[in-house]
Formats: C-alpha cells, structure tokens, sequence
C-alpha cells in the first residue's frame, strides 16, 4: 500500500555572499606587509622632505649604520623563533672587539709572522663568543633558567672582561689587511654590506630549507609536542644560541675595524635592544613558532631610516629614541591583532 502522504521537498535557501566576506582584510595585511609599508613610505618622505637622500653618500651612511644590527639581528630572529631572548649580544660584540687587537698586536701571545695574528685575530674572537654563545644556551637547557635571566649573565659580566682584558684602555690600531671587514669594498659595495646580505640569504636558506630550520620553528611553536616528536630541543636551543653568539662576534670585529679603534665600554653597548626591536618591527613573533629573517632585515632598515630622518632634518637624537619606542609598541600591537 502506498501512503497518501506527499514527500515533503527539501528546501535550501541561499543568500548572496555579503560584501564583508570579500572585503579585503586590512588588520591581516599590514600584519603581514606593514614593515614593508612603512619602509616604502618612509624612502618616499626622505627623498621628498630630506635634502640629498637620493646620494651614494646617504646610501653608504646608512648601509655602514644598519649593517651590525642586521647581522646581530639574524641571531636574535632565530633565539626568538625558539621562544627565547638573548640580552648578551652587545657583551659579546665588546668581547671580540677587545680580544682581535690583543691578538694582532702581539699582547696575547708572541707571533711567528704577521699574517698568523691576522688570522687568528678574526677566528680566536668568534670561536669565543660562538662558545659563549653555547654556554647560554647551555644555562638555558641544562640547569632550566629562564632566558632572559641566563642571557642576563654574560650581560652584565661580559663587558667586565672584556674591560679586565684591555685594562679598561682604548685599543687603537691601523692594520688595513684586518679592518677590510669594515672599510673594505667589493666592486665599490662596502664589505661589510656583502657580509650581512650573504648572512642574511644563508639564515633565510637553512629556516626555510632544512630540517634545522623547521626544527627551530617546532620548537618555539610548541616545546613540548616537539619533544615528544623526537626533536632534540635541548640541542636546538643550544645551537641557535652559539649561532647568534658567533653573529656577534663577527658584529664586533666589524665596528673596531671601521672605527680603527676597540673600545670596551662602547663597543655593542645598546646592541641588543636594536637587534630585538628589529625582530619586532620586521614581524618576526615575540612568543616563538614564527620567523622572517628577510623581515628583520627590513626592520632594521625602518630603525634606521627613521634616525636619520629625524636627525637630518633636525631633530634631536632622543627624539630618535621615542620614535624607535613607539614602532616597537605598534610592531606588538599588529602582532597581537593577527593572532586575534
């Protein structure tokens, strides 16, 4: 028997896409390219605002300017990307500068030729802080302290040996087979632009391209389910930390030999407040999983094209550091709003 009843029709409804769906989303997309924004906008103010901008010499002024922070950067990216912070990047740079002179110069120890200090000047330096480097992230992972605590060790006590090594005196040298790191140039591009280009290339190569890389990011991203993961987390954390102790290094060698003069107590000092607003700026996360090493480069550049702006048109350089406070305050704030 068939029921009388009639199948009910399904009905669907539907209603025209609305336009907020399609309506591009503005919080995303300067979270994702306000640090290249802000970096185009503020070459296009300089050249309309700031007399000669659009020189070789302005160019070669603020490349010589961002080159140490981007390079000190590059390190300070991949410690955050593993949810950590180094505060000792400017001790070590003090370090390095205070052992090259000593070595060159023939105070550590005698020289068989001239050529043995050069060399050795510019690996004994590095290999140092690489090693301090570790050891940090050696307090980190071994003996459990907090990072910022750990780092805060050779913060403070960093600086006090490289004072302990020169005496507290100003090193002050003309050796130009050594200070080619710093004043050198290759087809009439400074040297020490080449360096932090090629260091930047190979940190942004090995993030997105090896397995280190990817390790580096799990690890920030969440800790625990990458050790359950097998990661080595210890290790990891261990070598981004040798890494950027290593960066530093190289960082100090570079600003002695453009100033043909190691000084202790200058040497890095503030370092480490520049490298982390760069990471900031450049979109880099503060809480680790995330990295741009291109993007701290670019960050770097918006630090320093604002200084010069403001103090090629007058402005006094603590204007400068109220300016650098507040691009710090807004890289957070629209990293915060795309995690929302």
């Amino acid at each position: 028997m068939t029921s009388g009843r009639q199948p009910i029709a399904e009905t669907v409804t539907t209603f025209p896409a609305t336009q907020t769906a399609s309506r591009p989303d503005v919080r995303t997309f300067l979270t994702r390219h306000g640090a290249w924004l802000a970096l185009a906008l503020l070459i296009l103010g300089n050249l309309a605002i700031t007399p000669n901008f659009a020189t070789l010499q302005t160019l070669n002024v603020n490349l010589t300017q961002v080159c140490t922070i981007v390079i000190v950067g590059v390190g300070m990216t991949l410690v955050i990307a593993t949810g950590g912070i180094d505060l000792s990047v400017g001790a070590l740079m003090a370090i390095a500068g205070a052992l090259a002179p000593l070595i060159f110069l023939g105070k550590l120890f005698p020289l068989p030729h001239p050529v043995v200090g050069i060399a050795l000047a510019f690996i004994v330096p590095v290999a140092v802080t690489a090693i301090l480097g570790w050891f940090n992230g050696w307090l980190i992972t071994r003996l459990r302290i907090q990072p910022i605590i750990a780092t805060l060790v050779l913060f403070i006590a960093g600086r006090g040996i490289a004072q302990v090594f020169t005496n507290g005196n100003l090193q002050v040298f003309n050796l130009p087979e050594f200070q080619f790191i710093g004043l050198g140039r290759v087809f009439g591009v400074p040297f020490q632009a080449v360096l932090m280009v090629v260091t930047v290339g190979a940190a942004a190569w090995m993030l997105r391209r090896t397995v280190f890389g990817r390790q580096i990011l799990a690890v920030g991203g969440n800790e625990r389910a990458a050790r359950l993961s097998g990661i080595p987390v210890a290790s990891v954390k261990q070598r981004v930390y040798l890494i950027s102790g290593l960066l530093s290094g190289i960082a100090g060698l570079v600003v002695i030999a453009r100033n043909s003069a190691a000084d202790a107590n200058l040497v890095g000092l503030g370092m480490e407040l520049d490298a982390i607003a760069a990471v900031a700026v450049g979109g880099t996360l503060l809480t680790g999983g995330r990295a741009t090493i291109v993007g701290t480069l670019v960050g770097a550049l918006i630090i320093q094209l604002v200084r010069y702006t403001l103090l090629a048109n007058g402005v006094p350089d603590a204007a400068a550091l109220v300016a650098k406070a507040a691009i710090i305050v807004l890289a957070v704030w629209l990293q915060r709003q795309g995690q929302r």
